[in-house]
């Protein structure tokens, strides 16, 4: 790929993380307070209906199941599982931990993608680590084993999700493989939420507002333009991208809440943009001589004749 599309592809599927960023204000400060469940089971199964009710697309045969497992996976348990996390963990160590999930990515690729292991992708995800662990200050305190199991299956299943993605494709268009997903997704979560935290009894319009957001922004078109990113960028460096969250998160802290921005925490978030430009840089590596051999064998002799005798090559 080259460099000018490639790019172009990673700054559009940095939006979703940068959309991503903006959950932990709009959670906290416009939504009923300890409905965590909630919010998630609104922002994906409402969005994943709508989208699936717009294509009148459903999956079929073997895709039902994989659906359903990348419904999970990026969707439903990594949301529960977050969540678990974020309660029983304090948030630098919580975000800390997650950040280890490029390097998850990069240990699954090998097996299940085939990609190889480059040197560099390893040192983007070293970089991005350190620059989170500098940008949320994570602290020293005891550790709850729940909350750092929690936050180990959250990164684990983002990770095994983006891989199982980009093994199997996709068997319909984007915006009905995107529905599939958070349909089902939410419909793992529903019954999480009813039974640990229920429905609310007050809904303003300010937390109807955040609703439709999460719904339309946080995962409508977040998510859509990360499937899309999964599809065509290398695994590591699409997962390298989710490390902006904390970054933006971080941002918004500054900008709308008014809070501090320390000199380590601006190093950290240079540490993760650079982690991420390194990811995204196209290998130096010549490339396998594919190309050649094609032309080769469109260049047999059986070949030749074939295309003088029909007068239409092959694709």
């Amino acid at each position: 790929m080259s460099v000018r599309p490639r790019a172009a592809d990673a700054v559009t599927a940095a939006l979703a993380p940068m959309v991503w960023g903006s959950t932990y204000l709009v959670t906290t400060e416009f939504l009923p307070e300890n409905r965590p469940l909630l919010a998630a089971t609104v922002r994906a199964l409402p969005s994943g209906l709508l989208l699936v009710l717009i294509t009148r697309s459903l999956p079929r045969g073997a895709w039902i199941g994989r659906a359903a497992m990348l419904g999970v996976l990026n969707i439903g348990a990594f949301f529960a599982l977050l969540f678990v996390a974020a309660y029983r963990l304090p948030g630098g160590i919580a975000a800390l931990i997650g950040s280890l999930q490029p390097m998850l990515v990069l240990g699954l690729a090998v097996p299940l993608l085939g990609e190889r292991a480059r040197g560099r992708d390893l040192a983007a995800c070293l970089l991005g680590t350190a620059g989170v662990a500098l940008l949320v200050g994570a602290s020293a305190t005891a550790l709850d084993p729940v909350g750092v199991a929690a936050a180990l299956g959250c990164a684990g299943c983002m990770a095994l999700g983006i891989v199982l993605t980009k093994r199997w494709g996709r068997p319909a268009g984007l915006v009905a493989f995107t529905g599939w997903q958070l349909a089902l997704g939410g419909l793992f979560l529903l019954p999480l939420t009813l039974l640990f935290e229920g429905l609310p009894q007050r809904v303003t319009t300010v937390n109807l507002t955040a609703y439709g957001y999460l719904c339309l922004v946080g995962a409508v078109f977040a998510y859509t333009v990360w499937f899309r990113g999964v599809e065509r960028l290398p695994a590591v460096a699409v997962s390298l991208l989710g490390l902006l969250s904390p970054v933006v998160a971080a941002l918004l802290g500054l900008v709308v809440l008014g809070q501090g921005f320390t000199p380590p925490q601006l190093a950290g978030a240079a540490a993760v943009l650079a982690g991420i430009v390194l990811a995204q840089l196209p290998s130096l590596r010549p490339a396998r001589p594919q190309r050649k051999e094609s032309h080769e064998h469109r260049n047999r002799p059986g070949r030749r004749h074939q295309v003088r005798r029909t007068g239409v090559p092959s694709a």
